[in-house]
């Protein structure tokens, strides 16, 4: 064992070096294997779920349209009216009589769901910057408790109660109250309990409580996205127990269950991970790791060269783990550090394709980086909350106890054999993520004048002032608006994925003029009303895309049913209008949570801005990114004057 190793004065010493005294004694909520115990099973609601429904193809296109006029003259918005037309009598009539037969021969799952995964695993791009979001955890609020160490090993802890909840059929069901008291009442959860899992999601739709899909749960852990030719897979083991580690570049696996689940105790985890950080103390001379970053196709193929080069089961190892947990080197300056640091990090500590990454630096900031084909952001975001509300309320490792156990460390270094091909991969690798990551820009943006709370004593809508606030810059900039993506969950439904806001619309094109270009000749309570007008349309796309009433998945999956059965691309999706609104410049999301410090994503086309924001009770904020530093930067001043302007006239004073 190492601690026998280092001898009685050595191991004190490192102890006091990591900010611990030596042995640790775990502080253990009673429950000490789980979250929770949920009344009602995690998966009770499942069978029941409504389906996602397919909208009528009028419906759709008349969506459609009204999204694209904004964004076209007269010309151009006659002819793309026109090809929606015909599509809608010829060729989009046969597709769309064609889904909705496949989906009603496939009622255990969604129409999108199968589309949705082929599209992200057909993609040939890295996932790195391209794919792949971070959330980043709020600090604990202790300050001792946010040393690496310590952090590490109550995020783990917390992080295997959350996989035994679930296991266990204990996690609470997503489920979203209409009335919030439900939530709280046994009776609800009694009743809800008894009845028979067809019927359960129709008892709490009878007392306003809506159930939430929780499908994408089960590729949460112990899940990887493994890279084949042309097309990816996912791989989730079924009991895999051990952890992967990842240090300066190295892979460390060690078991954090035993073989009736039970978590390894906390003083036995923290031993393993300072046997690590001593350990791989420095850089492999080929980080295998930069594979990940990687063209999906060269990946794929320079991983059939290490299978064969005999690294099968170290492969499995990585594949299998329940997941990842990279202890970073590295201390951020700022906010911006961290956020690229959890976005791709250095590229040498890390394994793009697990499920997801629980990522710790070297002073105890922690964030989640994760693979985006299994699932989005309401089963991490789940996740996430738990997770920290777990380690931060039931802490199993306090930092200054003392206890006398030896631990015995059983931690394996994977060591991969490494041909001259393979080599030569890493470097190629390795030069090209470096040169990638040094394009994307991404700054932190905080306005702090007005929040949630004040938006909604307007009677208006937080997500709508943010996002107008977004036209309204880029009009200002450029002069132009462009095509925008808002995504929004539809986990209302069986096997829901997301659908599309479509934020621009003629309101937000008129009020981004009036406040742009006519600021003079407007008047304050005629600017008011505007905003108003585009908060109202913006709630009815929201509730829209909720239902599953959008246009943009609809529209793909016709594509994806005349692709899949080799026909000729209708001239719909030809038409360079089509083409230009998914060229989306400005790609937006958002997660709330007290849980989370912020987030982000890389922008989804090389001239646009990925911007993860945030509307909280007194302030809002983005995290943007964009491979235009100069524009990035002018694009942040211009959002802070717009939401000027927007405060200003909500508190009616004219706009100079």
């Amino acid at each position: 064992a190492w601690s026998r190793r280092l001898g009685p004065a050595g191991r004190r010493a490192y102890w006091r070096s990591v900010g611990l005294t030596e042995g640790i004694v775990s502080q253990v909520d009673t429950d000490h294997h789980f979250v929770h115990r949920s009344t009602i099973p995690t998966m009770h609601f499942q069978d029941s779920l409504p389906r996602l429904p397919i909208p009528k193809l009028e419906h759709t296109l008349k969506r459609y349209l009204a999204a694209q006029e904004p964004l076209l003259d007269d010309k151009q918005y006659r002819n793309t009216k026109r090809i929606a037309k015909e599509f809608e009598k010829g060729a989009g009539k046969r597709l769309h009589r064609e889904l909705v037969e496949l989906d009603e021969k496939n009622t255990h799952t969604s129409y999108i769901s199968d589309p949705w995964f082929n599209m992200y695993l057909s993609a040939r791009e890295p996932v790195v910057l391209n794919f792949n979001p971070f959330i980043s955890l709020t600090p604990d609020p202790r300050e001792a408790y946010n040393n690496q160490l310590v952090r590490a090993t109550n995020l783990i802890i917390s992080s295997i109660k959350f996989l035994n909840s679930l296991k266990n059929n204990y996690l609470r069901p997503d489920i979203y109250y209409g009335n919030p008291k439900w939530s709280q009442s046994r009776l609800f959860k009694n009743f809800i309990r008894l009845l028979p899992t067809s019927v359960s999601w129709y008892g709490a739709y009878m007392v306003n409580a809506y159930p939430l899909d929780m499908s994408q749960y089960n590729r949460l852990f112990r899940s990887s996205r493994i890279p084949k030719p042309n097309k990816d897979e996912l791989f989730t083991s079924e009991c895999s127990r051990h952890l992967l580690v990842m240090r300066n570049g190295h892979f460390y696996v060690f078991d954090v269950l035993d073989s009736v689940d039970n978590i390894l105790h906390p003083s036995e985890i923290v031993a393993h991970l300072i046997y690590i950080i001593q350990e791989a103390d420095r850089l492999p001379e080929f980080a295998l790791s930069y594979l990940t970053t990687e063209d999906r196709n060269i990946w794929a193929t320079v991983r059939q060269q290490l299978l064969e080069a005999g690294n099968e089961e170290n492969l499995k190892k990585i594949d299998s783990a329940i997941f990842c947990l990279c202890l970073d080197n590295i201390f951020p300056k700022d906010e911006d550090e961290l956020s690229h640091c959890l976005l791709h990090g250095n590229g040498f500590n890390r394994w793009f394709d697990k499920s997801f990454s629980l990522i710790i630096t070297g002073d105890g900031r922690a964030g989640i980086n994760f693979e985006h084909s299994w699932g989005d952001g309401v089963a991490v975001l789940r996740f996430v909350n738990e997770v920290y509300r777990n380690s931060t309320r039931h802490p199993a490792l306090l930092p200054h106890s003392r206890s006398t156990e030896t631990t015995v460390i059983t931690c394996e270094r994977l060591k991969f054999k490494l041909n001259d091909s393979i080599q030569s991969a890493i470097h190629v690798a390795h030069k090209k993520f470096d040169e990638r990551k040094k394009k994307m820009s991404m700054k932190r943006f905080q306005f702090r004048k007005f929040g949630k709370d004040y938006i909604v004593k307007q009677r208006m809508s937080p997500d709508a002032i943010f996002q107008l606030a977004c036209q309204i810059t880029f009009y200002r900039q450029f002069g132009k608006v462009v095509p925008s993506y808002e995504a929004c969950s539809t986990a209302a439904f069986k096997h829901g994925r997301t659908e599309t806001i479509r934020p621009t619309s003629m309101l937000t094109k008129q009020c981004s003029q009036a406040i742009v270009e006519e600021r003079g000749k407007r008047s304050v309570a005629e600017l008011r009303n505007m905003i108003d007008e585009c908060s109202k349309y913006h709630r009815r796309l929201q509730m829209e895309a909720a239902l599953g009433n959008g246009f943009d998945r609809h529209l793909f999956a016709l594509k994806h049913l005349a692709v899949s059965r080799g026909e000729p691309t209708p001239d719909f999706f030809l038409d360079t209008a089509y083409q230009n609104i998914n060229h989306n410049i400005i790609s937006t999301s958002t997660l709330q949570s007290p849980a989370v410090n912020l987030g982000g994503f890389g922008p989804v086309v090389s001239d646009g801005f990925g911007i993860g924001y945030h509307v909280l009770d007194n302030w809002l904020g983005c995290n943007a990114t964009s491979y235009l530093d100069g524009e990035l930067q002018e694009f942040l001043r211009c959002l802070e004057y717009s939401l000027n302007d927007i405060f200003d006239i909500l508190e009616g004073r004219p706009l100079r």
